[in-house]
């Protein structure tokens, strides 16, 4: 199992390297090329919310983004410090402006979940994570 490890600081001009990152590490990795732009829209828009609840919540951790790679699927997970709402909880910990925020975060997490089929979203009071999954093809063996 092959890991990268990707850590930005939470500014949106970052956001680009880690999809032209995450894209050459699922090429390499043998996700479909004809998938490869919903990865980087994927990665795109999990990294964009990630780095806006750190800015939001004046957290100056680094986003951290790992790209996996397995045996028969590539996996993506992009990790924030944000404290998020419990399930079930009362409403959001922001304060003003908290229902504009999280119906922003649900559209996110809403174009992603149709972007990717395998898709994992953990949040609790320490940090987040959004885990994606690709399958991968084997590169073709060469036969003398």
């Amino acid at each position: 199992m092959a890991t990268v490890e990707l850590r930005f600081s939470a500014l949106p001009e970052h956001v680009r390297t880690a999809r032209l990152v995450a894209a050459a590490v699922a090429r390499r990795a043998g996700v479909d090329e004809a998938v490869l732009d919903e990865v980087r829209l994927a990665v795109g828009e999990a990294c964009s919310r990630a780095v806006g609840l750190h800015q939001a919540g004046g957290i100056s951790a680094p986003v951290k983004v790992l790209l996996i790679e397995e045996e028969k699927q590539f996996s993506i997970e992009v990790g924030d410090e944000a404290p998020h709402a419990v399930p079930g909880g009362s409403g959001s910990a922001s304060g003003s402006g908290g229902d504009a925020e999280v119906e922003e975060d649900q559209m996110g997490l809403a174009v992603i979940s149709g972007l990717v089929d395998d898709v994992e979203v953990s949040a609790g009071e320490h940090g987040g994570s959004i885990r994606m999954r690709w399958p991968t093809t084997p590169p073709p063996t060469e036969i003398d």
